[in-house]
């Protein structure tokens, strides 16, 4: 995810028309500016953290 690439969700039309797109947290950028974080960016780091999913070994046992 590219985080530059991100507007500040108070900063932007589309919170106008849905509030509920921000969910309560922020990511602070290199520039001290507050990014919201977005449905669409948590469904976006689930999606990336289940395809590098691996299975755990399994544990010898004693």
């Amino acid at each position: 995810m590219n985080v530059h690439a991100l507007k500040p969700c108070r900063e932007s039309a589309d919170i106008l028309i849905h509030p509920s797109h921000c969910v309560g947290g922020h990511l602070i950028d290199e520039d001290g500016g507050e990014i919201a974080i977005t449905e669409q960016m948590i469904q976006q780091a689930c999606q990336e953290l289940e395809q590098q999913w691996v299975p755990a070994r399994p544990r010898f046992s004693a």
